[in-house]
């Protein structure tokens, strides 16, 4: 089993950046990629960003390259998503995901384990 807690998230101005925590813990967790989703209200819950374990390849949604980061922190067992240029469009419930197959995929159903999400609103 892998739990995951999000964090960090808050209400921003357009332009402005936040970072999103998401702390892991399990036994198996060492083994899994981690991505990042986004669900806006009525929306279908989307890729954003993931990231391998082991190697630190990663994968961006177009929506993402150039102004988000997803990192990772083995130590502590936490993976990081910096977001800069932040737009009202960015306005979602953000959750991250664990992949117990070390993958780099964009879908949903690719994910093991989700966290509860943390709520990131962009004012214009």
């Amino acid at each position: 089993q892998v739990q995951l807690v999000e964090s960090g998230g808050g209400l921003v101005q357009a332009g402005g950046s936040l970072r999103l925590s998401c702390a892991a813990s399990g036994r198996t967790f060492n083994r899994c990629s981690m991505g990042w989703f986004r669900q806006a209200p009525g929306k279908e819950r989307e890729f954003v960003a993931a990231i391998r374990w082991i190697s630190s390849n990663t994968a961006y949604a177009d929506s993402a390259k150039g102004r988000f980061t997803i990192s990772r922190d083995n130590a502590k067992n936490t993976v990081y998503l910096q977001m800069n240029s932040l737009k009202p469009e960015d306005t979602a419930v953000y959750y991250c995901a664990a992949d117990e197959l070390n993958r780099l995929l964009a879908w949903k159903s690719a994910y093991n384990y989700w966290g509860q999400g943390t709520a990131v609103t962009v004012s214009s």
